[in-house]
């Protein structure tokens, strides 16, 4: 699987293999130790895998949101995105060099855009403590959202 750009704010690719693994991605610690259990599961199974980062305007990337006195677009913002989240999984994506990887920045609510992802894939991946801090607590868990009601099996990787 090549590596191709999404750039559509709220597109969710109706071209992913069905055998791939989605694994949740938003830059924390777990999400890191996440996104190695994915590839290595990979590995064995001889499956791609699906890096998401789910992004909304107060998530934006510092400086995305302006350029040059004007607003960006949502494509812009997404793209900005999408190379954060390929430079915060680069040397994890590294270490397995075999695994199909593709990278998928979307703009949307994370639980929500899991779990539709999460519909005729073999596994979705995620960590069990994200940023979401006090606020998660309060809101409601993605991971626990997903373990609820994803479409696949799910695999939470704890710290």
């Amino acid at each position: 699987m090549s590596e191709q750009p999404n750039t559509s704010a709220n597109a969710v690719p109706g071209t992913i293999p069905a055998e791939s693994i989605i694994v949740g991605n938003d830059g924390s610690a777990g999400s890191k130790k996440s996104l190695e259990a994915a590839l290595t599961i990979a590995e064995g199974l001889n499956a791609p895998v699906v890096i998401v980062r789910c992004w909304s305007i107060d998530t934006a990337p510092h400086g995305a949101l302006f350029d040059r006195g004007f607003v960006a677009s949502f494509d812009e913002i997404t793209a900005a995105v999408r190379e954060q989240l390929i430079t915060d999984s680069r040397a994890v994506v590294a270490k397995h060099p075999s695994v199909p990887v593709r990278h998928l920045a979307i703009l949307g609510q994370p639980a929500e855009t899991l779990l539709r992802l999460s519909a005729g894939h073999r596994m979705l991946v995620l960590g069990s403590r994200g940023l979401g801090g006090f606020a998660s607590l309060l809101l409601g868990s993605v991971t626990e959202q997903c373990v609820h009601h994803a479409s696949c099996p799910v695999l939470v990787v704890r710290p």
